[in-house]
């Protein structure tokens, strides 16, 4: 018995003690690409679908530079006005973009190297709504609901990076909004983010905010920490003109971008699962085309968000199978043509962090992580098919993605793991693994562990208030948004920020308790 309990001391001293770097048994960036929905011919088919699409259809409602930039290179504009992007150039356009690229964190000592079969998840979301914990109704999500979200996964290790889950509903004007959310994100977290545009004009006011916050010109460019999403689509094959503009502005200032179609399967892309992956995937090579002909060789990250109906009603079901496959066979096609991917996934439609919103999760962020994904958008914080957020799935979530992310890594088998030495020395030994040196060594290495998930007997967990996962989040989000105050931005920065721009939010150093 004394030898058992000494096991168990040890196991918990070493449970406890924060693992060293390398002693970790998940990883940011592992490889993902064993999930395979499409065979070769039928990836073979979809690409020779989408350049069809382009080459016969084209775009609607191209601006006149794509217009100009596409003719040039090739291309035609038909007698109803479509630019059309001849296949040849579509080819010439992959082999030529960027099939990797690096985006850092605020520091620049770090970040995520995006392309390959890497894996790696992201928050992001357009929701209108906040969950409220205590009542179980929505609320209208603000600016600093963007702020304490991204102070949230500034501390949640399975999150690698921040974009806006919610909308700041109290902005008055697009101008207030694009400057206030892009200035929360990067405040709120050290880890690379996100967000979006929705005028060209203010791409280079965000940049030169961005710019301040690392310490002057040209520094954003040089180790770019922000990647903008930009849905420059408006389905099916039509050019949305607006963030069109601010596309070709922000491949001038040199952010990264998603370039974002998310048609829905039914309504505004073809019922036909397949169809439906060729129509996206024909929009995004169209806006992958005219970034590289304005800036060629820029970072882009093909962004094929097809979602899916429920036929019987015409609403977005984000959580079922149809779209946990949809997604994943996006980012395997993506990876195909060796191109940066994002997907989405985790958009539980459930409207609380419960059993339903669990396996929704679960399955849409598993398949898309399986598939190879290089970011997993929407892993964490959104219900109600995105139309909002809740910062206690925001926590529950990050347990989910640390699971995935363990059964992305899979088993390693070698020599040492087959252990046939150690099962050996326990059966001639102590007759249990509990305290042997290799079930301590591996600990940290082998295993993960839940932030607030509940493994404990029924007896301790009734014992301990027989509380719900939800409720432990919620005490995680209450301790951590008065304790946690994310301070990699320069106080002497941010008040040349605050001098040029409108930001709404109150001084940082008030953020906390």
């Amino acid at each position: 018995m004394s030898r058992r309990a000494g096991g168990r001391a040890a196991r918990k001293a070493l449970r406890e003690a924060p693992p060293a770097d390398d002693a970790v048994a998940i990883w940011s960036g592992m490889a993902g690409g064993a999930y395979s929905p499409l065979t070769e011919p039928a990836m073979q088919a979809v690409f020779d679908a989408a350049l069809e699409l382009l080459e016969r259809i084209g775009m609607g409602s191209a601006p006149p530079e794509f217009v100009q930039l596409v003719t040039t290179a090739g291309g035609s504009v038909d007698e109803q006005g479509r630019l059309l992007f001849p296949a040849d150039l579509v080819r010439r356009t992959i082999d030529g973009a960027a099939k990797e690229f690096t985006l850092y964190n605020f520091a620049g000592d770090g970040g995520l190297a995006i392309g390959g079969s890497r894996v790696h998840y992201s928050t992001a979301g357009a929701g209108v709504m906040m969950l409220d914990h205590e009542t179980k109704r929505f609320r209208h999500s603000t600016l600093q609901d963007v702020y304490d979200t991204g102070r949230l996964v500034d501390t949640l290790d399975n999150i690698d990076m921040y974009i806006r889950t919610v909308v700041a509903r109290d902005m008055e004007t697009a101008r207030m909004l694009d400057l206030n959310w892009a200035y929360a994100v990067m405040a709120s977290t050290s880890k690379p983010v996100g967000t979006s545009m929705f005028e060209a004009a203010h791409v280079h006011e965000i940049i030169a905010m961005y710019d301040m916050a690392l310490g002057g010109e040209g520094e954003f460019r040089k180790r770019p920490f922000a990647l903008a999403n930009n849905t420059f689509v408006v389905p099916p094959l039509r050019f949305a003109e607006e963030s069109a503009l601010g596309l070709a502005e922000q491949a001038r200032v040199g952010i990264p971008i998603t370039l974002l179609s998310a048609g829905q399967a039914g309504a505004t892309s073809p019922a036909a699962l397949a169809g439906s992956l060729a129509q996206a995937l024909a929009e995004c090579l169209a806006a992958l085309v005219c970034v590289n002909l304005i800036s060629p060789g820029h970072p882009c990250v093909m962004g094929m968000w097809p979602f899916v109906s429920d036929l019987r009603t015409g609403a977005m079901s984000g959580g079922s199978g149809e779209e946990a496959v949809l997604n994943a066979a996006s980012a395997q096609l993506i990876n195909w043509l060796g191109l940066p991917s994002g997907v989405a996934a985790g958009m539980a439609d459930s409207k609380l962090p419960d059993n339903q919103a669990g396996h929704e999760k679960a399955l849409t962020v598993g398949l898309a992580a399986h598939a190879g994904s290089n970011i997993v958008f929407e892993s964490a914080g959104m219900l109600a098919s995105i139309m909002a957020g809740s910062h206690e799935a925001l926590v529950i979530d990050n347990d989910m993605i640390g699971s995935v992310a363990r059964t992305v890594r899979g088993i390693e088998v070698d020599a040492d793991t087959l252990s046939v030495d150690v099962i050996d020395s326990v059966i001639n030994g102590e007759g249990h693994f509990l305290g042997h040196p290799q079930t301590l060594s591996m600990m940290q290495t082998e295993y993960t562990y839940p932030l607030v998930g509940d493994r404990l007997s029924p007896d301790d967990w009734v014992d301990a208030g027989a509380r719900s996962i939800e409720e432990t989040a919620h005490d995680y989000v209450v301790r951590t948004l008065a304790t946690h105050l994310p301070r990699h931005l320069p106080a002497d920065r941010d008040a040349k920020i605050r001098d040029a721009f409108p930001i709404e939010l109150g001084p940082l150093s008030s953020m906390i308790d």
